[in-house]
């Protein structure tokens, strides 16, 4: 009798998927979570790879700004705090005096004022000597002209003025306009301030955004805010121009760095009334027809001219 028990317990089967079939449904998931920590990993490595490149800019940045002196005892740029003001940096620039520049004592000087060729000669010869002082001995070209001393301060292939695609001028151009300044503010000549650029073009169209034309005016007005920090009066500088790519030096190779540069006009004082002439309140007038008119030339300039004529 317990045979045949034995053996009817025997025949029993359990039905049931057992530990296999739970192993099949549960092994999906695994490969699926590692696949995404994969992923997530791989993210977090490119995230942290595009962090330390910024860093390295940053810090080369400061470093920049550090050895020009402007973090150093200077004025640190402000924002305007209120709702409406404009978010452009603000320094605080020298007031200007009413007098000469003051010298030794507090004593106000007489200012030189540069009007023949050998004047704007020896000006020039200041110049390049502090060029050279300022390790820029090679971004520095002057030309004595018929209305002023044009001095072009430009890039070349191993030293640049500005940073690439920006305003924020290098610490020896800073240098070199500080130095700059305080001779500056010892003329009594005005000087125009030109922004120039190569032909790289902004990524993007040209109709509203930001391009050559913005930068080339940023980059001169950050060289008239390096000029003024530096002593010279305000009351210098007659204009402040951007003009792209419209004016290189090497028209055959439209890269090149002698093509990006800022260039300082030094202005007789004929010029300069000529040039502030041209956006003043126009002169006497005669008419030329129902819609037109020319204005009429200096009288003293027109006899003058007369007087050149042959007999």
């Amino acid at each position: 009798m317990s045979n045949a028990k034995d053996k009817h317990e025997a025949t029993i089967v359990k039905r049931g998927g057992g530990k296999h079939a739970h192993d099949e449904h549960g092994g999906a998931w695994k490969v699926a979570f590692a696949d995404f920590c994969l992923a997530l990993m791989a993210l977090f490595l490119v995230l942290w790879l595009i962090a330390a490149r910024e860093q390295q800019q940053l810090k080369k940045i400061v470093r920049d700004v550090t050895d020009s002196g402007m973090l150093e005892g200077g004025y640190k740029p402000q924002i305007a705090s209120e709702p409406s003001g404009s978010l452009i940096e603000r320094f605080q620039l020298p007031v200007a005096g009413n007098g000469g520049s003051t010298g030794p004592g507090g004593a106000s000087q007489p200012r030189v004022a540069y009007e023949s060729p050998e004047e704007l000669a020896a000006l020039s010869k200041a110049l390049g000597e502090m060029s050279r002082e300022a390790g820029l001995a090679a971004n520095l070209d002057t030309v004595v002209t018929p209305y002023g001393l044009r001095i072009m301060l430009h890039d070349t292939d191993k030293q640049g003025m500005f940073m690439r695609g920006s305003a924020l001028p290098t610490g020896r151009f800073v240098k070199l306009l500080r130095k700059m300044g305080p001779l500056f503010a010892q003329m009594e000549n005005q000087l125009l301030i030109v922004g120039h650029t190569d032909a790289s073009r902004f990524a993007g169209p040209d109709k509203g955004g930001y391009s050559n034309w913005a930068l080339s005016t940023d980059r001169a007005l950050s060289a008239r805010a390096e000029l003024l920090g530096g002593g010279m009066r305000s009351e210098s500088v007659l204009q402040v121009v951007g003009m792209a790519d419209r004016g290189p030096l090497d028209a055959g190779e439209p890269l090149a760095g002698v093509n990006r540069r800022i260039e300082l006009l030094i202005l007789t004082s004929r010029q300069s009334r000529l040039v502030a002439g041209m956006f003043g309140k126009p002169g006497p007038t005669t008419p030329l027809g129902k819609e037109a008119s020319i204005e009429m030339p200096d009288a003293a300039a027109l006899d003058k001219l007369r007087g050149q004529l042959p007999k």
